[in-house]
C-alpha cells in the first residue's frame, strides 16, 4: 500500500489512493463489503457516541469498508486531511450547513447555487430559526459587506450551476476568516482535478459524487472534505445521527469511475472547448458561457483558479423554449436530460421565470441584473461528455437548424 501520495500525479493518486490487494484472497480491486453489520468483540460499545478514530467496523451507518476507501481516495485527491461519504450531495450540504449552524446564527451564502440548496435556503434554515443572506459571491465588495462578525459559515459555489459564474475562492476565504466564519465550497463543476479550494484558503470542500467524480451517471453521492477536528464530530452528530449514509454499493461505483477522474476531465474539457467555440458561430446562438473562452467575463480568473475548464457550457437562444423543443425532439446523441458529468452528453433549458420565483428568489435589483448578464429569459446547461466533439457539434447543428438568427456580442 502506498503510504506517501505527496509526490505522485493525479492520474496515479485517483487509481491507487485508499486501495490495496485485498490480505486475504490478494484480489486487486477494491471489495464490495455489503454487510450492514460486522462481528465485534465483547467490549464494542452499542453507541455510536463513544466511537474513535481507530475502532473497528460495527455498523455500516457508522461506517464500512467500501466507503472508506472511497474517502481516502477522495481525500487524497483533494489534498484534504480527511472525508466524509454521504447518500448525495445534496446530503453532504445539509450535513454541513445543520451542524455548523444554529438558531440564532447567520450564514451568507451564494445567491446563486445548486437548485436544492437554494431551496432549503429558502424554507428550511429560516424554520430552524436560521439566518440566511444571499449575496452575488462573484462581487467580492458585495461579499465583504455582508459578512459580519454574527456570520459563522460562507457557502460558495465555483463555478455557480448554472451560470457557470466564479467566486474569487481565495478572496473569500480571506473574508470570512477575517470575520471569524468559516469558508465552504461546493466544487463540484470544478472537480480536484481543476481546483483544490483547501488549498486557497477554503475549511470545507462539497462534492456531488453523482456528477463528473462517478462520472457514469448510475450512482448518487456526495462527500464533505476538509480537516479531521471539523469532520470527525460532523461525521458523529450528521453523518451517523441523520442516517444519509452512502450505499457500499454506490461507494464501489464511484471509486471505479473515480480511477478515470483525471483521463475523463482532459476529453471533457477539450471536447467543451471546441464545441463552445462551435456554439459562437452559430448564428442561432446569442451568448455562449465557457471559461475557457476568451469571451468569458472572468477569464482571467479562470485562469489563475482552474487547472480545467471542465465540461459544462451554458448558452442562450433568441427564443429558448422554442430551442428547448426543438433540441428535446431532435437531438440524436444528446440526451436532453436534467444532471451532469456523465460520459453521456446532457442538456436541458432553465428558464429564468420559473428559476427565480421557485429557487433563488432575489431581493435585490443588483442581483437580478447579474442574473440576466449571464442567463437572460433563460438558459441551456450543456453538459459536454465523452463522445467525439465533432459528433457533438454534428448533432447540436442538425438540431438547431431553422433556429432565428438572434445573435448579439458577448
Amino acid at each position: 500500500m502506498i503510504q506517501n501520495f505527496s509526490r505522485l500525479g493525479d492520474q496515479t493518486r485517483a487509481v491507487h489512493a485508499g486501495e490495496f490487494p485485498d490480505p486475504v484472497t490478494g484480489a486487486s480491486s477494491p471489495n464490495l463489503v455489503m454487510s450492514t453489520t460486522f462481528a465485534v468483540g465483547a467490549d464494542t460499545t452499542f453507541s455510536a457516541e463513544g466511537l474513535g478514530g481507530d475502532d473497528p467496523f460495527i455498523y455500516t451507518r457508522w461506517g464500512n469498508p467500501t466507503i472508506r476507501q472511497l474517502e481516502e481516495k477522495l481525500a487524497v485527491l483533494e489534498e484534504a486531511e480527511t472525508a466524509v461519504a454521504f447518500a448525495s450531495g445534496m446530503s453532504a450540504a445539509t450535513a454541513l450547513l445543520l451542524h455548523t449552524l444554529k438558531a440564532g446564527d447567520q450564514a451568507v451564502l451564494s445567491d446563486v447555487t445548486y437548485a436544492a440548496v437554494a431551496e432549503a435556503a429558502n424554507e428550511l434554515f429560516p424554520g430552524l430559526g436560521i439566518g440566511i443572506v444571499k449575496v452575488d459571491t462573484s462581487d467580492t465588495e458585495a461579499l465583504a459587506a455582508a459578512v459580519n462578525p454574527g456570520v459563522k459559515l460562507v457557502y460558495i459555489e465555483t463555478p455557480c450551476n448554472p451560470l457557470l459564474r466564479l467566486t474569487d475562492i481565495r478572496a473569500a476565504a480571506d473574508i470570512a476568516h477575517r470575520a471569524g466564519a468559516r469558508l465552504a465550497v461546493d466544487s463540484t463543476f470544478a472537480t480536484p482535478i481543476a481546483t483544490r479550494p483547501l488549498e486557497l484558503g477554503a475549511d470545507f470542500v462539497v462534492h456531488s459524487l453523482t456528477k463528473y467524480i462517478g462520472g457514469h451517471g448510475d450512482a448518487l453521492g456526495g462527500v464533505l472534505l476538509g480537516r479531521n477536528e471539523d469532520l470527525a464530530p460532523l461525521r458523529k452528530k450528521t453523518s451517523i445521527r441523520l442516517g444519509g449514509t452512502l450505499s457500499p454499493f454506490n461507494a464501489w461505483l464511484i471509486m471505479r469511475g473515480l480511477a478515470t477522474l483525471p483521463l475523463r476531465m482532459k476529453a471533457h474539457e477539450q471536447s467543451a472547448l471546441k464545441t463552445a467555440r462551435w456554439l459562437e458561430t452559430n448564428p442561432g446562438v446569442t451568448k455562449v458561457i465557457y471559461p475557457g473562452l476568451p469571451s468569458y467575463p472572468q477569464h482571467d480568473l479562470a485562469k489563475r483558479q482552474m487547472k480545467n475548464f471542465s465540461g459544462m457550457i451554458s448558452f442562450q437562444t433568441a427564443d429558448g423554449k422554442e430551442t428547448a423543443r426543438r433540441l428535446a425532439e431532435k437531438l440524436r446523441i444528446i440526451h436532453y436530460a436534467v444532471s451532469l458529468g456523465h460520459h453521456r452528453s446532457l442538456v436541458f433549458y432553465l428558464h429564468s421565470e420559473e428559476l427565480l420565483a421557485t429557487s433563488f428568489k432575489f431581493t435585490s435589483q443588483k442581483q437580478l441584473d447579474s442574473w440576466k448578464a449571464f442567463a437572460g429569459d433563460g438558459i441551456f446547461r450543456l453538459s459536454v461528455g465523452l463522445e467525439d466533439a465533432d459528433d457533438i457539434i454534428a448533432d447540436l447543428e442538425q438540431a438547431l437548424k431553422g433556429e432565428k438568427n438572434g445573435k448579439t456580442k458577448n
